[in-house]
């Protein structure tokens, strides 16, 4: 009875509904909003804790760094992947995080009791400090991109084109209720019960990773088969791809349309870090302590209440009745304008609401756009290439924004500080829009080929 007038409240929004299909992606939901509630508290307590320990100036060179620990991780999930059923390396991934974070946690209670170890700029105590500071910071990237790209993964390998259409978003909405409870409450619990440390944060963080497996098994358990059999069905045969370490990345530079995917990751990234670094700097400069961590923790949870009221708004309905190539098309241009705002206005305020819309509406619009597009690809596409391309590819992405975020201090050391600003933002400017024309071109193709694809009942690749 419940269920059927759930259903009814949610036709509207999310379209029409199986009994079977709703529960099956109500299951799904429960795998991604605690991966995501899990993430955007790892996430924000991630920037609050790097402003403290190491400082927001250097952020930039811990992206760079990142990159080539996903590396060494990509093949090892590669390997595991050519090993193990996906279930199994998804309990697999999860526990490694899982247990990863609680080491962190006892570590991160031992730094911030000694505070004045971080205030220190030499010795091997704060060489260690700036290792946990570094550490953290890598492992909540990874775990950011991998894992969201191994749960779509498998939600695109369970799933057909006519009910990703909607299921997807419905999913998506779910996730976001995770990551707007999680970041808001989490981060105030030291101040809270009068601790003066994140660690107890981090600790409650880590715990939940261990509750996606669990809620991944009564998925595969509890849907039926056949709402677990993919675009493929029975009436496709994925080409064999030869083993080795770097085929997810051989399928992304031999195959256009995952190339297109790729870029359209790193377009994205790119900006929105230049966006991010300048408001990290910023917020670090305007607050400090709890005032940083509750600031953090608000913007965070801000971001994915844009995004879910935009779900529950319908958002997802562009993609249903306008296509897919009109909801990826939107995001460029929804960016531009945003690339024009932070070009034009200097302010915390601006900043904060400018991250919160670019961020938002990527989670609700274009993210289960993209994820639908891995629906007529083969099953190597749909694991090995979307863990590059959402991984290797956005933290590469994220690394190129960082490095060319590095070059404000020269340019302000060479030219004075209102000088060497004007002319790193008049070189965004000219980098920025020239990446948002590509990024339309790019769009109109993947839209195009993805709806071709499902009219023929054909792979892409």
């Amino acid at each position: 009875m419940f269920l059927s007038i759930f259903q009814t409240i949610l036709r509207p929004i999310f379209g029409t509904f199986e009994r079977e299909e709703f529960k099956k992606f109500l299951r799904m939901g429960l795998i991604f909003i605690s991966i995501i509630g899990t993430y955007w508290t790892l996430r924000v307590l991630k920037k609050i804790l790097f402003i403290k320990i190491v400082g927001a100036t250097n952020e930039p060179y811990a992206k760079i760094v990142s990159i080539g620990f996903l590396l060494i991780l990509l093949i090892f999930y590669n390997k595991l992947l050519d090993r193990f059923p996906r279930e199994k390396v998804f309990y697999a991934i999860l526990s490694f995080y899982g247990s990863a974070f609680l080491v962190l946690s006892a570590v991160l209670l031992f730094v911030q009791a000694a505070p004045e170890v971080i205030a220190m700029r030499t010795g091997l105590a704060w060489v260690g400090t700036q290792a946990v500071g570094y550490g953290y910071y890598v492992l909540t990237e990874s775990f950011g991109s991998l894992v969201v790209a191994l749960f779509w993964a498998i939600a695109s390998d369970t799933t057909r084109p006519e009910s990703a259409k909607n299921g997807f978003y419905f999913v998506t909405a779910i996730g976001q209720m995770g990551a707007v409870f999680g970041p808001l409450f989490l981060t105030k619990l030291p101040r809270l019960f009068g601790f003066s440390t994140d660690a107890i944060t981090l600790f409650i963080a880590a715990l939940c990773c261990f509750a996606a497996p669990y809620f991944m098994y009564i998925f595969l358990s509890k849907t039926p088969k056949n709402l677990l059999e993919s675009y493929h069905g029975h009436d496709h045969k994925d080409d064999e791809v030869e083993p080795g370490f770097f085929e997810g990345l051989k399928l992304i530079f031999s195959k256009t349309y995952l190339l297109g995917m790729f870029s359209v990751i790193m377009i994205f990234e790119i900006i929105v870090t230049i966006f991010d670094f300048n408001f990290g700097v910023l917020a670090g400069a305007t607050y400090s302590g709890h005032a940083l961590s509750e600031y953090m923790g608000a913007y965070g949870s801000y971001v994915n209440i844009v995004a879910l009221v935009s779900l529950l708004l319908g958002i997802g309905n562009i993609t249903r009745f306008l296509g897919i190539s009109v909801a990826l098309i939107l995001m460029p241009i929804i960016i531009g304008c945003a690339l024009f705002g932070f070009i034009s206005f200097n302010s915390l305020t601006f900043l904060f609401w400018l991250m919160v819309g670019s961020k938002a509406i990527n989670y609700a619009l274009n993210g289960p756009a993209m994820k639908q597009l891995y629906i007529p690809t083969s099953k190597d596409a749909r694991f090995k290439a979307q863990a590059w391309i959402e991984t290797f590819g956005s933290r590469a992405a994220k690394g190129t924004g960082s490095a060319f975020n590095a070059t404000l201090k020269p340019l302000q050391a060479a030219l004075g500080m209102v000088m060497g600003r004007a002319r790193y933002m008049l070189m965004v400017g000219w980098i920025g829009f020239s990446l948002v024309g590509c990024w339309m071109l790019i769009a109109f193709y993947l839209g195009k080929t993805y709806n071709r694809a499902i009219k023929d009942k054909s792979l892409v690749c």
